[in-house]
């Protein structure tokens, strides 16, 4: 059995569920009989930090002191707006020799400042992503996916999208039913897919000023199916298409057009994870009309046809009977 070490960077102000949500990945999955993996944490002096909620982590050990890692996961937190230079001298000295680099929200930052990004396609959270762009212009900086792989280095985005990436490092190392079976004891999907949008169109877009416009927008996300083109959204608000998809631009910060397809992609998400639904019934719910018209959506958004999207979602392999007990299923998990 081979076992990886994880060992995940502390420091004052970091974000504690970047911390915890990782490691009850890598906990839970270090209950299967086959699967092994060390977790340790450290800090710079070995002391306890004190997290941006006000929770105490106490480390195992200094950082110095912790040794190689197969895998550097670099939390974040409102501590990496200001970092203390010898931690960022450390991950430049270290960090090169993890077999697998990782952070989670703003520890992007962190990497990057430690010269750990250039070259690389990352992510990190929505909010600090033109400020990495502009910080470090030899990272590519994708704002969309919720994490990326790029060789050796992951990057994640906020928070709960530290726990997707380790549920897909989890996969990677152990195969789909042991990342499966910890989804299922933290009540968590296994798994959304890396380049899942951060946001819902609802949250992308602005609300529009305007009664008519918001009105449209409401209307758009209850009725995917529906004659959604310009020009029925401009009757709607009762104004020329041309003045409508102006004003809409303007006050959304998207086209008409985009969101929609937006709101039909979420809706068709939410029905392949929600329902048993054929496909050819969903794409006609949301507005594709076709099957084939929905494949291609989802391929260009999401990377995975709607059938292998649903498969990601399933509680079960598709060709697994319900009921059919797992012969690699730990103990459960408690609290």
């Amino acid at each position: 059995m081979k076992q990886r070490s994880v060992l995940v960077v502390l420091f004052d102000g970091i974000q504690s569920l970047d911390v915890s949500g990782p490691l009850e990945v890598f906990a839970g999955a270090s209950r299967f009989p086959e699967v092994s993996y060390e977790l340790r944490t450290a800090s710079l002096d070995g002391a306890p930090v004190r997290s941006s909620s006000g929770l105490t982590l106490v480390p195992d050990s200094t950082l110095a002191a912790a040794g190689p890692a197969h895998t550097l996961l670099v939390p974040g937190g409102r501590g990496t707006r200001a970092p203390d230079p010898a931690l960022v001298e450390w991950l430049r000295e270290h960090a090169p020799h993890a077999e697998r680099l990782v952070s989670v929200c703003t520890g992007a930052l962190l990497l990057a400042e430690a010269g750990q990004l250039d070259g690389h396609r990352v992510t990190t959270h929505w909010s600090v992503c033109d400020h990495l762009a502009r910080a470090h212009p030899d990272v590519e900086v994708d704002p969309e996916p919720i994490f990326v792989r790029d060789g050796r280095l992951a990057t994640s985005a906020g928070v709960t999208a530290g726990i997707d990436l380790a549920l897909a490092l989890v996969e990677e190392d152990h195969g789909r039913d042991v990342a499966l079976t910890v989804a299922r004891h933290l009540v968590v999907f296994l798994r959304r897919p890396g380049n899942q949008a951060q946001f819902s169109a609802q949250l992308t877009a602005q609300t529009a000023r305007r009664e008519p416009l918001r009105e449209v927008q409401h209307w758009i996300t209850g009725h995917p199916g529906d004659d959604l083109s310009v020009e029925a959204l401009a009757a709607r608000a009762r104004l020329s298409p041309r003045h409508f998809a102006r004003a809409f631009q303007a006050e959304t910060g998207m086209t008409p057009g985009r969101y929609v397809d937006r709101v039909r992609l979420e809706e068709a998400r939410r029905l392949l994870e929600d329902t048993t639904d054929g496909i050819a019934g969903i794409s006609r719910l949301c507005g594709y009309g076709t099957p084939e018209a929905m494949r291609r959506a989802f391929v260009k958004a999401l990377g995975a046809a709607p059938a292998e999207y649903r498969r990601r979602f399933s509680p079960r392999p598709a060709d697994e009977p319900p009921g059919r007990p797992r012969p690699t299923d730990p103990a459960p998990l408690t609290h």
